[in-house]
């Protein structure tokens, strides 16, 4: 049997809009970015999965050594662990995975990353919201045809290094996939602009 995640769903009132993965940053729960994926996408069904690791009470998808510091064999596990989750999950609530879009912010855009780079076939794209290279290793050529990612950084982050987000986008487009990168004049906390951002990415279907 797949992994289980405490989750949330809560059903699409339009059909032809991209169902939604939510996946929280460090410390928060299912519902930290349901409320932003209304605003984004008012017709998108939404599934929340809660992050199944503890960091001292602070809930996350995979562990941290350190502060920017990984393992990457448990970063794979916890990865395959969420899209086994995903691809059992999904149908059952007359999900289309292969055209869900991810919004994750921190670790879940972490994960979100993770997941196309492993399990491409688990999404259809991604909104990354201050995400970094966690897993820096090749993709399948082609792997990622016909996905689209849009990655919103901070231009003063303390968490994020500078040359990450283009780092993580290169490694996506490797693969195949249309990848954007933004710079906002930020940190590592979110700001007007990256909404206004994530939703001409989404309109636009570019």
């Amino acid at each position: 049997m797949p992994h289980s995640y405490h989750h949330i769903f809560e059903p699409g009132s339009d059909p032809s809009s991209p169902p939604i993965l939510t996946l929280h940053g460090t410390g928060g729960t299912e519902r930290d970015l349901v409320s932003l994926a209304k605003t984004l996408s008012p017709g998108s069904a939404i599934l929340s999965p809660r992050g199944d690791v503890s960091e001292r009470g602070a809930w996350r998808f995979f562990a941290r050594l350190a502060e920017g510091v990984f393992d990457p064999d448990e970063i794979r596990s916890r990865t395959h662990a969420l899209a086994d989750f995903i691809t059992e999950t999904a149908p059952g609530y007359g999900i289309d995975s292969a055209k869900m879009i991810a919004i994750g912010f921190s670790n879940g855009a972490n994960i979100a990353a993770t997941l196309m780079l492993l399990r491409p076939e688990t999404l259809g794209g991604g909104i990354l919201l201050r995400p970094m290279v966690v897993l820096d290793e090749a993709v399948a050529p082609g792997s990622l045809a016909g996905r689209r990612v849009l990655i919103c950084s901070g231009d003063a982050d303390p968490i994020v290094p500078n040359d990450h987000p283009k780092r993580l986008a290169q490694l996506l487009r490797a693969g195949g996939a249309t990848a954007e990168v933004i710079f906002q004049h930020a940190g590592h906390g979110l700001i007007p602009a990256d909404l206004a951002s994530s939703k001409a990415w989404l309109d636009s279907g570019s």
